[in-house]
């Protein structure tokens, strides 16, 4: 009996050991739920739009009227606000949209060190599908694939997007690859409002870049017949919370989290660029702030009594 005893014992202190750090985690998670996320910053400061980040312009897309500025000609790392100019140049090439390409082991070696990538080595996909990866997903390996479907290499690309900004009159944005993972790809807040304005002219960039969502097809090689889902990391244009005309995101570790978009707000179409924010939400609450500031300036202009005649 005593040792029938000392079993069960030892076994539901063996029960009871496995089971704290289930209790403990639970526990955890529970307190996570529970305490308070970070702060919302507030609408506007000192009666302005209280925007974070180091670097913003916001610009009214039909009269050029400034609506707020902040360090808008500092030179900064843009990231994957790369993209937009490398799309516009393999556009500019006359890219096959139907015909297909492979993604290759120079595509994997040229995206390292961004994002993990779905589109698998030997996959092959429409260049319209690979656009919609490019824009939506961001997608790094896109991008040189993009190249070779337009008949350029990389530093051919590279070369293209600097020509492309030199047309637009774009003369402190530079590449020095096509993905945006070198921080030595720069430019402006003030000029990737010009480079948005230049996205806005290619129908194409405007009608994806402004999906939510969309899927794309592994047509041949590995895995044909695959769906993927590309979501659009752009979370304004995702969650519907105004009509987006096109825009773009971007992330490094130099850059920061970085927003160029344009859309209606209150009836006006308006362009913002925000560069160098710290949270990878910051800068749709930039978006946010200065579309809610936009909305109570109106509100406030229209309820002004008529001023009275001379």
């Amino acid at each position: 009996m005593r040792s029938r005893s000392l079993t069960v014992t030892l076994c539901s202190l063996l029960l009871l050991e496995m089971c704290l750090p289930s209790l403990a985690h639970a526990r955890k998670r529970r307190a996570r739920r529970a305490r308070p996320g970070p702060p919302v910053a507030a609408l506007t400061r000192d009666g302005r739009p209280n925007i974070l980040a180091k670097s913003a312009i916001v610009v009214d897309l039909k009269t050029g009227e400034e609506l707020y500025a902040r360090n808008p000609d500092e030179v900064r790392s843009i990231a994957s606000l790369s993209k937009l100019i490398a799309i516009m140049a393999v556009l500019d090439a006359n890219i096959p949209l139907e015909n297909t390409t492979t993604i290759s082991e120079d595509d994997a070696r040229l995206a390292r060190g961004g994002a993990k990538s779905r589109l698998l080595m030997g996959m092959e996909f429409t260049n319209r599908d690979l656009l919609h990866a490019a824009l939506l997903a961001s997608d790094n390996r896109s991008i040189p694939a993009l190249g070779r479907g337009a008949g350029m290499t990389p530093e051919q690309l590279t070369q293209a997007m600097n020509d492309k900004a030199r047309a637009l009159g774009l003369v402190h944005t530079r590449f020095q690859e096509p993905t945006g993972l070198n921080p030595g790809n720069v430019s402006t807040a003030r000029e990737q409002i010009q480079a948005l304005k230049a996205a806005l002219e290619y129908p194409l960039i405007a009608a994806i870049s402004r999906k939510s969502e969309h899927d794309i097809t592994v047509v041949g090689g590995r895995s044909k017949g695959l769906k993927l889902r590309m979501f659009n990391t752009d979370r304004v244009a995702r969650a519907g919370s105004a009509e987006v005309l096109a825009g773009k995101t971007g992330y490094n570790d130099i850059a920061r989290y970085c927003l160029v978009i344009a859309a209606k707000v209150n009836g006006r179409e308006v362009a913002m660029a925000f560069l160098g924010d710290e949270g990878k939400l910051t800068r749709f609450g930039d978006f946010s702030r200065m579309a809610g500031w936009m909305k109570k300036q109106a509100a406030t202009t229209q309820s002004a009594p008529p001023q009275a005649a001379p």
